[in-house]
Parts: C-alpha cells; structure tokens; sequence
C-alpha cells in the first residue's frame, strides 16, 4: 500500500508536440545517462504484434509518480486517459517505434481499494503485469504466487524519517531504537517486524495507525519519526510551511532487507504462454527505464498531467516533486547493481528475503509454501545482460 502523501498540485500544459506524450521517446538528449542498449537494433527488435497480447495491461500499486515512469515513458501519442478508474492506455512505443500493440496502465491504492497487486492479478485475469514487492510475492507464494521478470528499480525507497534538529545524534535506522522516539508506519508492514524481529526497533515505541497523513508527524515537533518513501517525504515536507524544513532518514533496505520494489511480476500459470512476448517486452522495459532517466521531463510533465486529470485528493504531484525524485532515483535507486545490467534478480538477495520473511509470517500463522526458492520467485531469462546504466 503506497503512502497517501501530501503535496501542492501545479497546473501544467503537458502533452509534448505532435500529441506525445513523452512516452517512447527515442532517448536522446545532452547528458545522456546510459551506455548502448543492446546490440540488436531496428524494428524486429521493436515489434510485438503478434507476439504479445494485443494490449498488455500492467497494473501498479498506487497513482501515476516518478517512480513508475518507465511504465508511462512507454505510451506513445494519443493516449486514452479513463479519469473514472484511474487508467491510461495508447500505444506501446520502444525508442520512438510503435511496437504494434498497446499498454494499459492502471493505477492502484485508493483507486482499487488498497487491494495488493498480487490479489488483483488472481481476481482480474485480463492483468498481464503487476508491480509487486519481494515480500509480499513470499507472503502469498501459496495463495496467490506471482513470479518476476524485471525489476526497474534496483533498491527500494522504503525509509523511515525523523527531525535531524530535534535529533542530530541520528545517523541510521537503528538509533531509533536506542531512544524513546515514536516509530509511525502503516500496520502490517512486513519490514516492521523484521526490524523488532531482529532487535533494530522496539515494539513498544512502534505506532500502527500511521495513515499517510503529516499532520501527528509535524506536531510531535521531532518526538515522531514516520515511515515513507525516500523519492517524496523528504521534498514534501520541507517545502510544506507547516514543517520547512529538512528531515533525516535511513533506508529499510540498509537495515538487512534487500527486497526488490514494484517488480513486473506475472501469475506464474502464464510463463509459457507469455515467454516468447516477455523475451521482446524485458529489454524494452531496460531501454525505458534508462531512457526515461536520461531524459525524464516529457514523461515527467505527463504523470503530473495524469495525476491532475484524475484528480483526487489522496494524491497530487509537481514538478518540483518529480525533479527530486528523478535525482534521487538516478542517485540511489536505480542502478545496476553487482553487475552491468539493469532489472535482473540476484539470487542472494532473494534467498535472504526468504530467510527473513518465512519465520515472520509462521509466526503471524500465516499459509507459508514449504520449500520455498528463489527460482519460485523470479526469472532472469527475459532479461537482456547487454542493457544498462552508466554508473559513476
């Protein structure tokens, strides 16, 4: 469930010349951020029709950002934006070619309910993809098990902030603990009770009724800290005139809990039917994804669009949010990772999400699948090795 973050809507004329919506783009630019691509070129590369389902239908966990770009830099002109559900739908575009068939991105949280990706994608068979976390495909690996096949962002955002004023002795998530500041964040968050689970926090400094809102955050005057993304609190708050000023925070993922945010995930029951289009649709994901960091204003200015045309007051997005989490996406987020390719899975990392996750969720007696592996989660054989980001 993404945070119901607050911001200041701006108004912006948004879709680029010739009716595009920056989706699609052909990744050019001054300060080009990627090193080549791939080797293949040309429109076989591009195509999908025939291949893949006339419209492959991703949906993802919260409303239109930065963070999920890629997915919006992948709609070519024209698109078709139902403001009802929250939907947006054009052509599937590869580096300025229109691939053959469509995209439709759906939005999620307040406008499905809240209900998890992954329930979605066992309630509504017409979903090809769905973002879903790395321990929340172990959490439902028996009931509802979804299997990855990229991973645009690297590490997750996930972040729990404090006043650096109130507090300039903290450095890190676990001197939070050593303290009797209150920890906010939203009931049950899998990554809370592996911080309890493994002595970083403690339990009876913890406050489940977080709901999004900043109003408990700023009048605790720095006796709070609360969770949130690390590509939105931080700008969000020291530019709101109730708080104006910076906060701190510290990674979830620098605590010990590597999980992959928002992979592409499809039902695992569909890997056959749907591999000769994954094997085309991974490496233009890559593409996008190092595309839409090199050159993100266009697909930038369409998400604020989007977001101001469904207009509702759970969410609201501006350029000057977009800009900081472009930065920190390019800073920190997004990257390759131990190797030189962007979205793959390393097995270790999964292997230790499921160290983590398998105790927590006997504890909660939840169904767990024995003999759970990392091979149950994920695939690397879509991915194209050759595609990825320059890193300084």
């Amino acid at each position: 469930m993404r945070t119901l973050r607050l911001g200041t809507i701006l108004l912006a004329a948004i879709l680029a010349a010739a009716g595009c919506t920056g989706g699609g783009g052909d990744g050019g630019g001054d300060q080009p951020a990627s090193r080549p691509s791939s080797a293949a070129s040309g429109a076989d590369r591009s195509s999908l029709k025939g291949v893949c389902p006339d419209t492959i239908v991703v949906q993802t966990d919260w409303y239109p950002e930065t963070e999920y770009g890629v997915l919006y830099h992948l709609i070519g002109p024209n698109p078709t934006i139902d403001t009802k559900k929250k939907i947006v739908s054009g052509p599937l575009y590869d580096q300025g070619r229109d691939t053959g068939v469509r995209i439709e991105v759906r939005s999620g949280g307040p406008a499905t309910g809240f209900k998890l990706v992954s329930e979605q994608l066992y309630t509504d068979k017409s979903i090809t993809l769905g973002q879903v976390n790395t321990d929340e495909a172990i959490r439902f690996a028996t009931q509802q098990p979804t299997y990855a096949v990229v991973a645009p962002m690297e590490i997750s955002p996930f972040m729990i902030l404090w006043d650096p004023q109130t507090h300039p002795e903290f450095n890190i998530i676990a001197d939070l603990g050593q303290s009797d500041v209150t920890v906010r964040y939203f009931q049950g968050d899998t990554y809370m009770e592996y911080l309890v689970g493994s002595g970083i926090l403690r339990r009876n400094q913890l406050d489940d009724k977080y709901d999004g809102s900043s109003g408990k955050f700023f009048a605790g005057k720095g006796s709070i800290a609360q969770a949130g993304f690390a590509t939105s609190e931080p700008y969000i708050y020291s530019h709101d005139p109730k708080w104006d000023k910076p906060v701190r925070y510290g990674l979830v993922n620098d605590t010990g809990y590597p999980f992959y945010p928002q992979a592409l995930s499809i039902r695992p029951a569909d890997k056959a039917k749907l591999a000769p289009c994954l094997k085309k649709l991974v490496p233009i994901v890559q593409r996008a994804q190092v595309d839409f960091l090199a050159n993100p204003k266009a697909t930038n200015d369409f998400v604020i669009d989007l977001v101001r045309r469904y207009h509702d007051s759970a969410w609201s997005y501006d350029p000057g949010l977009a800009d900081y989490a472009i930065d920190q996406m390019r800073l920190n987020f997004v990257n390759n990772g131990d190797d030189q390719t962007l979205g793959n899975f390393e097995v270790g990392r999964v292997q230790r999400m499921i160290d983590i996750v398998t105790p927590i969720l006997a504890g909660q007696r939840q169904p767990l699948k024995q003999g759970l592996k990392p091979s149950d989660l994920y695939t690397n054989e879509f991915i194209d090795p050759r595609i990825g980001v320059t890193q300084s």
